[in-house]
């Protein structure tokens, strides 16, 4: 068996007004979560985490795409690979 595990981490600047609707819209994305936001700035930290790089990509474009989101900045990412050798 084999195992991948992606995580990273982004800095989204959004319009302060959008905050609410896309911090529930990360939310919303499968392996996302919204860990700290300012509404006052409109800077949120967003945690992404996926089986493969590519729907953590597709999930960071998704991010990008969201209406009111002026910038996503990647912060973090880290890539884990566990498996078995099989006899």
């Amino acid at each position: 068996m084999n195992a991948n595990w992606h995580v990273c981490s982004l800095v989204v600047q959004a319009h302060p007004r959008d905050m609410s609707i896309i911090s529930n819209a990360i939310n919303a994305l499968e392996g996302g979560e919204v860990a700290a936001s300012d509404a006052e700035t409109g800077k949120m930290i967003a945690v992404l985490e996926a089986d493969n790089s590519n729907t953590l990509l597709d999930n960071i474009e998704s991010v990008r795409q969201f209406a009111g989101v002026l910038a996503v900045s990647l912060v973090y990412h880290q890539q884990d690979e566990q498996g078995e050798e099989t006899p």
